[in-house]
């Protein structure tokens, strides 16, 4: 209880067990180490307790004396007996030291003997609570843990209140917790210290709810049901956990369409409120919770009279609230229609769906009521369920679409046509698109147990082989089953020779056979006249050829986009729009590349493809960075990484882009760590074109960091690899002016002088100027360490003028550092303002921080964990997310066209983003936000 330690900052990390909690956990730790007291707060099963456990452990041991106390609800009618939790192993050693009238009080009312009330010994019970806990402090820092503040008799919380406002800068810390169902929490904080810090829980996000799944041991559930996990628990840890642990318990799990296992510790939670509800009450409740978004409205054309009133009834209790705003009916929590939904017999609820398919007004709807509505097989029931299932897909929902399609094969009789399995096949290609690769792995492999269509069975396996992704070693023992299943067919043979063209390209690293896969894939998809497989086979082939820096990529291209055109291939990820994108980039033209993969992007947003998304936010975060747009660019890298992560779609690709955009405008050390993740990742993959690219982004990280040892070591093997891949276009890694700047400064200058005169070769040849430029800059850097100081200023200057004119800013700014580096070489003033000038406007603070240390004459300190934006960067920092990158992009040069361009919003709303911008930062005009950028007071 009582150890003699002052107060300091713990060296021991947050715990494992706080999981999506990162930043209010931030929060409340430097509160604490500034001295502070905190109060958490938020409703029940949030995970209060569990921070407060981690928080109390972690400062517990910088204390003298940790107090602490807990209730529940059937105790806090007891007076004082808080009171007795804190202070009964303690008052011994200080009684000593209080006057005796407050020794008195406090004894009486701590040990029950004799009759102290607040109202007798009001001032003397008041005096001695405040009398030890000073006594306590002058023997060292006290931490007073307060869980559960809402149990807590009044007269204990009257006292604490008391002397928590009387305590001054005595070293009592308090750390509490207390539930509230909604943001009021006023008379709990008045309890602490005055300053202390209020800190809410929200609900946890759809990523943070799978960590916390997964952490528990909750593992090989499907992401849709994280996702409905997610969504009937609300966000909350507790509840998750609970439904997790009924999912994992039972035998057999749900359906599509059948509602989560409710376990019982869960269900008791609400049910007997519903209890309380008259039975016509439930049966509206229940149409309710059946329902997608019920209104009053609807319950009425389902068969329910008197809704208004029995939603009345149910408000009054806590189970329902009407929306303030609309006409939506909502229940007080999605557990409650849950556990309302999993109570009601099985009848009960087809009666409910029954009514809701003729009372709903969406054909999507009212088809998925039909179906839940009907037992076994109907052919009618079935058709209607495809064609809501092909309508979900065409208004972008393909999670919804795969959904529909697996309750139509559930009602497709096992003669029709199409058969049960090719509607289930349907549904799993839905599912892929829907970024939901585990159900669509798992709808396969069930058909392939009983299918002998070889149509289906090569449908089948091409689905397993797509959810595989990168990782195309697992599914080696696939393809030859697959060959043998497609005979010679040349539809079926032009699927399978699609997928061995990407196992070429990216588990053996052969681009030649890559590229001969493809192009056999296409001349079979012709033959077959299938157009899509065509078309998709082809602007592969354009891909590699783009990669190998093949003289026929154009050509291929133009193939590719040649009429008659397929539109689910125009925004494929791997179709032409995307082929004609990396061509565009690799070519230097920024302006069209960023118009292109925009435009794709908005296109798949529209149709729900999520894999597609993915790979189109990276698209345009890496335009951005080669544009010097860093900030930006790493707002785009961030979101494509956690969305990667949500869906497990391109993990390593994403973290390879993040590092870049860390290492360019974020923290070097976060870039390290995502490209040592994605370098390892790749390796376990077999997958030698993401090693590369992974190994490219810690080359580079490490020389932002100054470590030039590292970043030669991870080129060095970059270059191995592309050698071996054959890979000749250095637009397609731009490593190479980076290998040689780092060989430059270890003393290899003959080396980096091998590096650039080979790639200027290939780069001439195709044409890659901004490559050229850099390489020109690398060997401006070589002559000036032989001495050759003037024509290595001459050729920086001119590349500096070549890199603004391409368009690339970061490299623009990076040949303005090494001028000033190379003139404090020679006699006279030298000034870093142009360099400065140049990295601010990109939001390259990374490269800041090394113009800066450069013009004091200092080496980089380590960069802090969280770097703070330098000069005017810096107040952005109070900005909302939006309005932080409209600002950031005002300080760019940006339109406001522009802006709402690349932000996917209207010009008008940039317009009152900007007032909401001139407003926070006290300032008049988009000059002021310049001028702010450059680090001058507007």
């Amino acid at each position: 209880m009582t150890v003699p330690r002052d107060f300091q900052e713990p060296a021991r990390c947050r715990p494992d067990l706080v999981i999506g909690r990162d930043e209010l956990f931030g929060q409340a730790r430097e509160q604490l180490a500034r001295g502070g007291s905190v109060l958490l707060h938020g409703p029940a099963g949030i995970g209060k307790s569990t921070v407060l456990r981690a928080l109390a452990t972690e400062y517990g041991e910088t204390a003298h004396t940790v107090l602490r106390c807990s209730a529940t609800e059937s105790e806090s009618h007891l007076p004082f007996l808080a009171l007795a939790d804190l202070f009964g192993l303690v008052l011994d050693d200080v009684s000593d030291k209080l006057p005796a009238a407050q020794r008195t009080a406090l004894e009486s009312a701590l040990t029950g003997r004799g009759e102290s009330t607040l109202q007798r010994d009001g001032l003397a019970l008041r005096l001695a609570v405040l009398s030890v806990l000073r006594a306590l402090a002058a023997e060292g820092p006290v931490l007073v843990v307060a869980d559960d503040m809402q149990w807590l008799d009044p007269a204990s919380l009257e006292l604490l209140g008391f002397a928590a406002r009387r305590l001054g800068d005595i070293p009592v810390r308090m750390l509490c917790a207390v539930r509230t169902d909604g943001p009021e929490y006023d008379r709990h904080l008045r309890v602490l210290p005055p300053d202390s810090l209020a800190v809410r829980f929200h609900p946890l996000t759809r990523a943070q709810t799978a960590a916390l799944l997964d952490h528990r041991g909750y593992t090989g559930l499907q992401r849709s049901t994280v996702r409905d996990i997610h969504r009937t628990s609300g966000g909350n840890p507790f509840y998750a956990l609970e439904l997790g642990r009924a999912l994992t318990e039972s035998p057999v799990p749900p359906r599509p369409g059948d509602p989560l296992p409710v376990p019982t510790s869960l269900r008791a939670l609400v049910l007997s409120r519903l209890e309380m509800l008259s039975a016509e009450a439930r049966r509206t409740l229940l149409v309710a919770s059946a329902g997608a978004r019920p209104t009053p409205a609807l319950l009425h054309a389902a068969g329910r009279g008197d809704a208004e009133a029995e939603m009345a009834q149910a408000a009054a209790l806590g189970l329902l609230a009407t929306e303030a705003e609309g006409p939506a009916v909502r229940f007080a929590h999605p557990l409650i229609s849950a556990a309302l939904y999993a109570e009601a017999p099985a009848q009960e609820r087809r009666d409910a769906h029954r009514a809701l398919s003729t009372a709903a007004s969406d054909p999507i709807e009212r088809a998925r009521h039909l179906a839940l509505a009907t037992n076994g097989t109907d052919p009618e029931v079935a058709a209607r369920l495809a064609e809501a299932a092909a309508l979900a897909r065409d208004r972008g929902a393909p999670s919804m679409a795969a959904s529909l399609g697996l309750l139509s094969a559930r009602h497709t009789p096992a003669d029709s046509v199409p058969a049960p399995d090719v509607r289930r096949l349907a549904a799993a290609e839905d599912a892929i698109t829907a970024g939901e690769l585990d159900l669509a792995r798992d709808i396969a492999r069930d058909v392939l147990t009983r299918a002998t269509v070889p149509a289906d069975r090569v449908r089948a396996w091409i689905i397993v082989i797509d959810t595989a992704g990168h990782a195309m070693t697992e599914v080696d023992a696939v393809f030859p089953q697959a060959l043998a299943d497609a005979g010679d067919d040349p539809e079926l043979l032009a699927l399978i020779r699609y997928q061995l063209a990407w196992r070429a390209l990216l588990v053996e690293g052969d681009f030649d056979r890559a590229r001969a896969e493809a192009a056999r894939s296409a001349a079979l998809a012709e033959r077959a006249g299938d157009r899509y497989n065509e078309l998709m086979a082809l602007a592969f082939q354009a891909q590699i050829e783009t990669l190998m820096g093949h003289p026929d990529a154009p050509a291929t291209i133009k193939r590719a986009l040649k009429e008659p055109q397929d539109p689910r291939v125009a925004c494929h990820h791997n179709g032409a729009g995307y082929s004609r994108f990396r061509w565009l980039i690799m070519s230097d033209q920024l302006p069209e590349a960023r118009a292109t993969v925009t435009a794709l992007l908005r296109e798949v947003r529209r149709r729900g493809s999520v894999e597609s998304e993915v790979h189109f936010l990276r698209g345009v975060a890496e335009t951005e960075l080669r544009s010097g747009h860093c900030g930006r660019a790493l707002d785009l890298a961030r979101e494509s990484l956690m969305m990667a992560r949500d869906t497990g779609i391109g993990e390593v690709a994403s973290a390879v882009l993040a590092s870049f955009a860390e290492a360019s405008g974020g923290n070097v050390d976060r870039a390290l760590d995502l490209a040592r993740e994605a370098v390892d990742h790749a390796e376990e993959n077999g997958d030698q074109m993401y090693e590369s690219r992974g190994l490219t982004a810690l080359g580079y990280a490490q020389l932002v960091a100054g470590d030039a040892q590292g970043a030669v070591r991870s080129l060095r093997r970059v270059r191995e690899l592309e050698q071996g891949l054959g890979i000749t276009d250095p637009a397609r890694g731009r490593w190479q002016g980076d290998l040689a700047e780092a060989l430059v400064r270890i003393g290899e200058t003959g080396e980096a002088q091998d590096v650039i005169d080979v790639t200027r070769v290939n780069a001439l040849r195709l044409g890659r100027e901004s490559v050229l430029a850099v390489l020109d800059r690398a060997e401006a850097l070589v002559r000036a360490a032989r001495g050759e100081h003037d024509a290595a200023l001459v050729q920086l200057t001119s590349v500096q003028d070549r890199l603004a004119k391409l368009g690339h800013g970061l490299e623009e700014a990076r040949a303005a550092f090494a001028l000033a580096q190379l003139r404090t070489r020679r006699p006279g003033p030298t000034s870093y303002d142009e360099a400065a000038r140049l990295f601010r406007r990109c939001r390259a603070l990374p490269w800041l921080r090394q113009v800066e240390a450069a013009a004091l004459d200092r080496p980089v300190e380590p960069e802090p964990a969280h770097t703070l934006a330098p000069d005017g960067l810096e107040s952005l920092e109070g900005l909302a997310s939006m309005e932080r990158q409209v600002a950031a992009l005002v300080m760019e040069g940006a339109t406001n066209r522009e802006i709402a361009a690349r932000l996917f919003i209207s010009v008008k709303t940039v317009e009152a983003t900007l007032t909401r911008v001139y407003r926070k930062l006290g300032i008049r005009s988009r000059v002021d936000i310049v001028r702010l950028a450059a680090g001058r007071r507007p």
